[in-house]
């Protein structure tokens, strides 16, 4: 924990270069301590050997002569596989902080989980956000261990949660935020980066009632297979053979009459369950933390059960499973009819599942949370000028001072300011291409999103109401389903505009608005879409390089209000602010793009 309190004394990039740098040191120490142990236990080795065989030639018997290095041998194999071990432990390290380091340095893209299994193409906002893919929001916050953080992450970045609790979140990041041993520690568990436990299936398993019924049996087949093995005993030393035949008819007929039963209920197990050594090992060092914020002692809470923690009933499991899983072993196969393996192994996961199974789900949404809120402190830690949001009930607002965009690096974001609410409820924002328009609503966007899942936003300040987000932003036409990009635009403003009818306030982000269309439709169309949504509660942006649709702020008074970004000319070459300024762009550079990419206009 002192190294906990030091860390959050310190810059992270220095805290994390700093810890490197003594494991690379402490991981080449070991690498030249196991340079010296595998030729001197391979020499070792070779003298046990040639002393076994002169002692065997010679007939001599001084023993010793053998023991002696072979008790070397045996002294340097263990250390030298200590040391292995310790380098591979390293190693692991070494990578979670070089990671640490990608990421402040803006060399995480394409390094992690990038979370497209949750990617839905209908989701009001996903994709136009980058909350998921290469490069995404997912990517640069996600090092869950397991499969079960990953989709909690992946659900708080889908759906607002509410202010309150939103506010738990943030106490608990709040604290986990400088534990970077834990977070360094779960890093290095097990040999994989993260765990194949597939939650959903290991939490139905739990909650299925079994056609197996351990009760008394599970205690009489271990007393068959011990006789069993007594009568092939009494067979083969005192001749007594029918012993044995009754024995072995008795136990291949109960083998015979549960086989369809363990079969069935051993896919199942074997199905729902892998890799549950690592998730025991992650909640065995979730569970040794003691926690103060009301959040992170609640999810604590859940992992004893009936005087066993969950980490301690995940790896009987474990054993029971691997244990199970041996059957496939042909000396096992041989064998299986008479003493009952299967059958016993399944009874005894059987026994398990009726004890623990019912908690299963229980424990896997706790520690699901547990992680994605050490994903939201890391990021936090990583990030210290962001900050967290400030809730209100005046409803519905988003008002930011100095907003930047998460994914683009600090040193070269600009921040803006920007504010929506009951007064200001819709911006049009013009200006050229590459000015910064697009880049500027997806900040809005994707700063909401974290805000409401319970993470710091990229701002000196935020004030907002509880929001669901909507937007067109990277809106995409399909040949498989004959669909054109203007109907696939006109399908996403019926989705958002279908949002208003929830409970929330909706926040609309619209990139370029019906540019599939004429400029006549699309002037009357744009303007229709905006009011729309405004007489349904919403609050939004609209981006356009087409100035007539800057005119829609004019005709609607004080309720919307034109902005711009612009470019100016420097040496020849374009120059971009990205500065958000009041009113209409009177510039334009679309001649100018085409000229310097050599097309002659």
């Amino acid at each position: 924990m002192s190294k906990d309190l030091s860390t959050a004394q310190r810059d992270p990039e220095s805290e994390y270069r700093g810890r490197l740098q003594i494991l690379r040191e402490t991981e080449a120490r070991y690498k030249q301590s196991a340079a010296k142990l595998g030729p001197a236990t391979l020499f070792f080795l070779a003298v046990s050997v040639v002393s076994a065989g002169w002692i065997l030639t010679t007939r001599i018997s001084a023993i010793y002569w053998v023991l002696l290095p072979l008790s070397l041998l045996i002294l340097f194999a263990i250390t030298h596989e200590r040391v292995i071990r310790a380098i591979r432990e390293y190693s692991r390290k070494i990578a979670f902080y070089e990671r640490c380091l990608a990421r402040i340095g803006n060399m995480w893209m394409g390094t992690g989980e990038t979370g497209d299994r949750f990617s839905d193409p209908s989701h009001p906002y996903a994709r136009d956000l980058d909350i998921f893919g290469v490069g995404s929001l997912f990517e640069l916050l996600c090092t869950a261990r397991t499969r079960a953080g990953e989709e909690i992450l992946a659900k708080w970045l889908l759906a607002p949660a509410p202010p309150d609790e939103v506010r738990l979140r943030n106490a608990a990041v709040s604290e986990l935020r400088t534990r970077l041993d834990l977070r360094e520690d779960l890093a290095v568990l097990g040999k994989d980066f993260r765990s194949g436990v597939q939650p959903e299936a290991l939490a139905t398993w739990g909650e299925t009632p079994s056609t197996l019924r351990p009760g008394v049996f599970q205690f009489i087949l271990p007393v068959l297979a011990f006789l069993w093995i007594c009568s092939l005993l009494a067979w083969a030393i005192f001749n007594l053979k029918y012993p044995a035949v009754v024995i072995s008819v008795l136990n291949l007929a109960l083998a015979s009459k549960f086989r369809r039963q363990v079969s069935k209920s051993a896919s199942e197990i074997e199905e729902a369950a892998h890799d549950l050594n690592l998730l025991s090992q992650v909640l065995a060092r979730v569970e040794q933390e003691k926690f103060s914020s009301s959040k992170l002692m609640n999810l604590h809470a859940v992992f004893p059960k009936d005087g066993v923690v969950a980490s301690r009933s995940i790896a009987r499991l474990n054993r029971l499973v691997d244990f199970l899983v041996s059957r496939r072993h042909l000396a096992v196969q041989v064998l299986d009819p008479f003493v009952l393996w299967s059958l016993q192994w399944t009874l005894a996961i059987e026994a398990w599942r009726k004890k623990y199974g019912p908690a299963i789900k229980t424990w896997l949404v706790a520690l699901g949370e547990f992680e994605a809120l050490s994903d939201l402190a890391g990021y936090a830690y990583e990030h210290p000028q962001d900050v967290f949001p400030e809730f209100t009930d005046e409803a519905p607002l988003f008002d930011a001072e100095g907003l930047a965009h998460p994914l683009i690096p600090e040193s070269r974001a600009v921040r803006n300011d920007v504010i929506l609410g009951s007064d200001l409820r819709l911006i049009i924002i013009s200006g050229p291409n590459m000015a910064g328009k697009s880049t500027f609503i997806r900040s809005v966007g994707i700063n909401a999103v974290l805000a409401q899942c319970g993470a710091p936003v990229r701002a000196h300040k935020l004030r907002l109401s509880r929001l669901a987000v909507g937007a067109s932003v990277c809106v995409l036409d399909s040949l498989q389903g004959g669909i054109s990009r203007f109907y696939a635009e006109i399908t996403r403003l019926k989705a958002i505009a279908d949002l208003t009818d929830g409970p929330l306030p909706v926040l609309f982000l619209l990139d370029e608005l019906l540019q599939g269309t004429n400029s006549h439709d699309r002037r009357i169309g744009a303007e229709a879409v905006v009011r729309n949504l405004l007489k349904r509660g919403a609050v939004g942006l609209l981006t356009t390089h087409d100035l007539a649709l800057a005119e829609i702020a004019v005709a609607m008074g004080a309720t919307a209000a034109n902005f711009h970004f612009e470019d100016h000319l420097e040496e020849g070459k374009l120059r971009f602010d990205h500065r958000l300024s009041p009113g209409i762009v009177q510039t334009s550079n679309a001649l100018q793009l085409m000229r310097s990419i050599g097309l002659d206009v």
